[in-house]
C-alpha cells in the first residue's frame, strides 16, 4: 500500500512521520483476501474447539503476538492464558461477524500452554 499526504512532498519531510500509526476509519479499510483477517478484527473473540463432534468453549482472544512467522492468539481461559498458533490449520474458522474463532488445535495444544 503506498500513502500520499498532502503537504508532504519530499523524502526528509516523509521520515518524519516514521514509527507513527495511520487511523483509518473502519468503513474506509481496504478490504481483506479471504483468510486474511485485520488483527484488531480478532480481539475480543470467542475461541471454540471442535472436539469429538462437539464444539467446546476455550475462551477469549486478549491479544496477538507477532512472532515473525505466523502470529499466535493469547486466549484467557478459566485455567489461564492458552497461546494458540494463527495457523489456517488450527484456526479452522474465523468469523469476524459473529466474533467467534472454531480451531482444530493438535492433541494436548491447549493443556500444554495453561
Amino acid at each position: 500500500m503506498v500513502i500520499k499526504f498532502l503537504g508532504v512532498d519530499s523524502i526528509s519531510s516523509a521520515s518524519d512521520l516514521r514509527g507513527r500509526h495511520v487511523l483509518i476509519p473502519a468503513e474506509d479499510r481496504m478490504p481483506l483476501p479471504p483468510h486474511h483477517y485485520y488483527l484488531w478484527e480478532l480481539q475480543g473473540c470467542r475461541v471454540v474447539a471442535e472436539r469429538q463432534g462437539k464444539r467446546v468453549e476455550v475462551g477469549t482472544v486478549t491479544g496477538i503476538q507477532p512472532t515473525g512467522g505466523v502470529d499466535v492468539l493469547q486466549v484467557a481461559t478459566p485455567r489461564g492464558e492458552v497461546l494458540v498458533p494463527l495457523a489456517q490449520a488450527i484456526c479452522a474458522k474465523i468469523d469476524t461477524q459473529a466474533r467467534t474463532i472454531l480451531i482444530d488445535p493438535p492433541e494436548d495444544l491447549l493443556e500444554l500452554n495453561a
